[in-house]
């Protein structure tokens, strides 16, 4: 056996490996600064309207599959609204919300099966920002890109296998590029959008309603989540009055001894 070529081969295959998760933790964080994502996760209606745009324009590719549809009670919902507005009509309302796209479909189409979305905004957090900032960002920066195959490319997520799902709502556009110069090397910095055709929404809609998705995938994510704020803030007012309490006690009970 050649154990020099194996030794090398197998550096050379971790190296591979070191320059592939470089490049995808580069494509995770994102190319362009992200934008502060709205933190509404107590506004049912922005989580109703939010849920309602993930079952239009994400289920088809993405699941949920660790959320349940007659979770969405707690955004406000009742069960016969969920099953006349939010399901398929061979689901149930206690089912999970799973894609029905195959596995090998998806591969084929994109490069690789779209992920669960049910903890997306927890997994994305760097050093740009909260999982719901990246989020917020990336849902906001497609643009047309006729050298990919989908056709589509993304400025947070620069050569993305996903098209933009949301195109007939955002129109199309344009990123607007400025040559600028710094310690003798010129960069191209992005500084704003044109946009090219209109959507069926105006540019602030198309905002708002994407706020409205990431706070659902926020909420989805951890569904207790405002019940545990507001049990640790109740839980800290009680330590403060027990405190109090304790202190003045702790007073009264030595004030004979000294």
């Amino acid at each position: 056996m050649n154990t020099t070529g194996t030794i090398k081969k197998m550096l050379l295959a971790l190296a591979a490996a070191a320059g592939l998760l470089a490049g995808a933790g580069h494509a995770a964080e994102g190319g362009i600064a992200w934008d502060k994502a709205p933190n509404s996760t107590n506004d049912m209606a922005s989580l109703q309207n939010g849920a309602k745009l993930f079952v239009n324009y994400c289920i088809g590719c993405h699941s949920a599959a660790f959320m349940r549809y007659n979770r969405l009670t707690d955004i406000g919902l009742t069960e016969q609204q969920i099953k006349d507005n939010l399901l398929f009509t061979t689901d149930k309302v206690g089912e999970t919300m799973k894609s029905s796209i195959d596995p090998r479909q998806a591969k084929e189409w994109f490069g690789a099966n779209p992920p669960d979305l049910t903890v997306i905004s927890r997994s994305r957090a760097g050093h740009g920002g909260t999982g719901p900032d990246y989020l917020y960002t990336f849902l906001r920066t497609f643009y047309r890109d006729d050298t990919k195959a989908t056709g589509w490319n993304n400025l947070a997520f620069p050569s993305v296998g996903m098209p933009n799902p949301f195109w007939e709502l955002q129109g199309d556009r344009r990123p607007v590029f400025e040559e600028r110069e710094s310690h003798g090397h010129k960069t191209q910095v992005f500084t704003g959008w044109q946009q090219v055709t209109p959507g069926t929404l105006t540019p602030l809609q198309y905002e708002q309603s994407i706020g409205d998705l990431v706070n659902y995938l926020q909420w989805m994510a951890e569904p207790a989540q405002n019940t545990r704020v507001r049990v640790g803030v109740m839980v800290l007012l009680f330590l403060g009055v027990l405190t109090i309490f304790a202190w003045r006690l702790n007073a009264a009970y030595w004030k004979n001894v000294r």
